[in-house]
C-alpha cells in the first residue's frame, strides 16, 4: 500500500469512529508505529487531523478552524490544480462571485487581467488582489469581518447578496457529503455561502479531496443545489460516481 493510500484510510477511520490510536492503525493496517507516526504528521501538516496523546482526532471534532494563514500551506499543488481548472467555468463576460475561502484565493491569483467581468466578493483578500485588475468592476460584500476567515458576514451581507444575480458563484466548503451536502463551521458564514449560491445561474464548488465525505456544524446547501464540484484527483472515484448520480457534475484536476 502506497503512503497516500494508507493516510487516506486513517483519515477515514479517524472520521468514522472520531479518534484513532497509534497501537490499533498500526496492527490494522500492518506496519510500524513510527510509520503510523508518520503519517499522522503528514496529516495533520494537510491540516485534516490534530495530533493528541496516542493518537489523532479529525479537526471537524476540534470545533475550531484552522486560520487562514495554516490553511494556505497545506495542499498547494492540489489547490493550483483546481483553480487552473475552475478559470475555464468563468464566463468572457458577465458577472461572477466569489467566496472566502484558500482555494477560491488561487482561482483569484489566476483570474485574467484582460477579461471583462463584473465580480463579486465577500473575501477581503479576493478583494485586495482584484482592486489591480483594470478590467474588473468590484463589489465587496459589507458586513461584519470573521477574523478567522476574513469574510464578511452577517444580516448586512445577506441583505447586499439577496439583491444580487449572478452568471456563475465559485463556493468553498469545508465539508461535502452526498448525504449531508455542504457545511462549514460557523453559522454566520453558512448564511452568506446560502446566499451566494441562490444568487446564482450556476454554483460551483471548489473543494480539495479531503473535504469529502465529512460534514461541519452549520449546513448551507445540498449538493443539488450546485452545478459543479471540482476537486483534485485524490478524490475517490466511488465518492464521485455517487456526487454524479445526485446530479452533480465533477471534475476531477
Amino acid at each position: 500500500m502506497y503512503p497516500a493510500e494508507r493516510q487516506q484510510q486513517i483519515l477515514s477511520r479517524a472520521r468514522a469512529q472520531g479518534r484513532v490510536d497509534v497501537g490499533a492503525l498500526s496492527e490494522a493496517l500492518e506496519v510500524t508505529a513510527e510509520t503510523v507516526r508518520r503519517d499522522l504528521t503528514v496529516l495533520e501538516r494537510q491540516g485534516v487531523l490534530r495530533r493528541v496523546h496516542g493518537g489523532a482526532i479529525p479537526v471537524e471534532r476540534l470545533g475550531f478552524e484552522p486560520a487562514i494563514a495554516e490553511r494556505e500551506a497545506v495542499l498547494v499543488a492540489e489547490k493550483e490544480r483546481i483553480a487552473k481548472a475552475a478559470l475555464d467555468e468563468i464566463p468572457e463576460d458577465g458577472t461572477i462571485a466569489i467566496d472566502a475561502g484558500t482555494t477560491t484565493l488561487r482561482l483569484v491569483e489566476l483570474m485574467p487581467a484582460d477579461r471583462e467581468l463584473t465580480v463579486v466578493t465577500n473575501s477581503l483578500p479576493h478583494a485586495l488582489r482584484l482592486s489591480t485588475l483594470p478590467h474588473i468592476t468590484l463589489h465587496v460584500v459589507g458586513g461584519r469581518v470573521r477574523a478567522r476567515t476574513l469574510a464578511t458576514v452577517d444580516e448586512a451581507a445577506q441583505r447586499f447578496l439577496r439583491e444580487l444575480f449572478v452568471d456563475v458563484a465559485f463556493i468553498g466548503a469545508n465539508g461535502v457529503s452526498v448525504q449531508r451536502g455542504l457545511t462549514t463551521p460557523d453559522r454566520s458564514e453558512a448564511a452568506v455561502k446560502t446566499a451566494l449560491v441562490e444568487s446564482a445561474r450556476r454554483a460551483i464548488v471548489l473543494a480539495d479531496h479531503t473535504k469529502f465525505g465529512s460534514d461541519h456544524f452549520a449546513k448551507f446547501a445540498e449538493l443539488a443545489d450546485t452545478d459543479t464540484v471540482i476537486t483534485d484527483s485524490g478524490l475517490d472515484a466511488e465518492l464521485a460516481n455517487d456526487i454524479e448520480a445526485a446530479g452533480v457534475r465533477v471534475i476531477r484536476a
